[in-house]
């Protein structure tokens, strides 16, 4: 069977550890070139040598505009096109609409919204004249169901599912052969979401023998959902959310 990422370039953002690391090892295992951007560069580049030759690693500060017109100059300079962007890189702050302070409010929108904002419009700078491509949003299941402890990390994260509507809609309307997609998981064990888990939480529930309708999710499974929506598999798919949490969001309503 023919590697479903053969001969692609995609770029990873927020890829030296949990859900970014997994989906950047699946896209190299699936025949993509990958660049992997993130501000932990020993992380970094300690993955994409571990991937070989068909990853390479870039520092980038997802928020600052300047860093993606360089991350633009590169993929420019080192590959032929764009195929895939996964817009990942984000941070996790609880707290209340009682508790949150606007220092807070306005980081977690810099990073998790403006970042998506800005990488969306550098992927169709250059997809649109190089035969399309796939962007994935990586949103959350707090987009779509509300935490009280997660007020602005919610809002940031609904404002990712907004955008890659209208990302979707524009991008059809202007026939680029651009799609985009977000993916909204919940449950999942990363580095940036352990913090939240209560402690003496039964590590079983992250394992991958667990009956997979009752446990934790993995990065690995989210990865294989971003890989869907990279691949020729979703061709017709475009502007949804793609909910990875072992049925929690329903279980909720």
């Amino acid at each position: 069977m023919q590697p479903r990422l053969l001969d692609r370039v995609a770029v990873v953002t927020g890829a030296a550890s949990g859900i970014g690391a997994a989906v950047a090892r699946r896209f190299v295992g699936e025949g993509a070139q990958v660049v992997l951007t993130d501000l932990n560069v020993e992380q970094g580049e300690r993955l994409a040598a571990e991937l070989g030759d068909q990853a390479l690693f870039l520092r980038q500060d997802v928020s600052d505009p300047a860093d993606w017109q360089a991350l633009a100059a590169l993929v420019r300079e080192r590959f032929p096109r764009l195929d895939v962007l996964v817009n990942n890189a984000g941070v996790l702050i609880p707290g209340s609409i009682e508790e949150a302070t606007l220092e807070q409010w306005h980081r977690l929108l810099r990073i998790n919204s403006d970042s998506v904002f800005l990488g969306c419009q550098t992927a169709v700078a250059l997809m649109k004249d190089a035969g399309g491509g796939s962007i994935i949003n990586m949103s959350s299941i707090a987009a779509l169901a509300a935490r009280h402890d997660y007020l602005a990390y919610g809002a940031s994260k609904g404002a990712v599912a907004a955008l890659t509507r209208s990302v979707a809609v524009h991008c059809r309307r202007a026939k680029y052969r651009i799609r985009c997609n977000s993916v909204h998981p919940d449950g999942v064990m990363t580095p940036m979401t352990q913090g939240g888990y209560p402690q003496g939480m039964d590590s079983s529930l992250f394992t991958i023998d667990h009956d997979p309708m009752n446990r934790a999710c993995l990065p690995e499974d989210v990865a294989g959902a971003v890989l869907y929506l990279a691949s020729d598999d979703s061709r017709a798919v475009n502007g949804i959310e793609l909910r990875v949490d072992s049925g929690q969001f329903v279980m909720s309503i």
